[in-house]
This record gives structure tokens, C-alpha cells and sequence, in this order.
């Protein structure tokens, strides 16, 4: 029966440290910089709240996906 683990997002840090950042923070600035970009602008807080939204949401999925891919590298190279 399979068990499902996760990895530590710290051991994500070590191992890809380039393509977790672009993962985490690329994201994020972004979020930030749209919801700044808005108020600036005075462009309606629900169009920037639902992009900023969006794109942590899609950071969560690729972050999740990068986790998996990293995982199933481990365990080919333990066989």
C-alpha cells in the first residue's frame, strides 16, 4: 500500500534552489505588485484580489508539482 509523504519545502531549497524561488517568490512579488499596481491606478480591488488569487493558486499547484517531480527523481535514483 503507498504512503504519501511530503517533502520539506527546505529540501526543495537545497536541492533546486533556482527553480523553488521561481516557484515561491516569482509569485508572490507578482501578487503583491498587482495589488500595489491597483491601488496606484484605482482599478477595482476585485479584479486584482481575483489575479492575486490566480497566481498564488497556480504557485501552490506548480510548487506542488515541482515537489512531486523531485520526489519521483529521488526514488528512480534509489532503485
Amino acid at each position: 500500500m503507498s504512503t504519501r509523504q511530503s517533502v520539506p519545502i527546505s529540501e526543495l531549497f537545497r536541492a533546486t534552489p533556482a527553480t523553488s524561488c521561481l516557484l515561491t517568490i516569482g509569485p508572490l512579488v507578482l501578487a503583491v505588485g498587482q495589488l500595489l499596481n491597483s491601488y496606484v491606478n484605482g482599478v477595482s480591488p476585485v479584479v486584482s484580489l481575483s489575479f492575486a488569487l490566480g497566481v498564488l493558486g497556480f504557485a501552490v499547484v506548480a510548487l506542488r508539482h515541482h515537489a512531486a517531480e523531485y520526489r519521483l527523481r529521488t526514488l528512480e535514483a534509489e532503485i
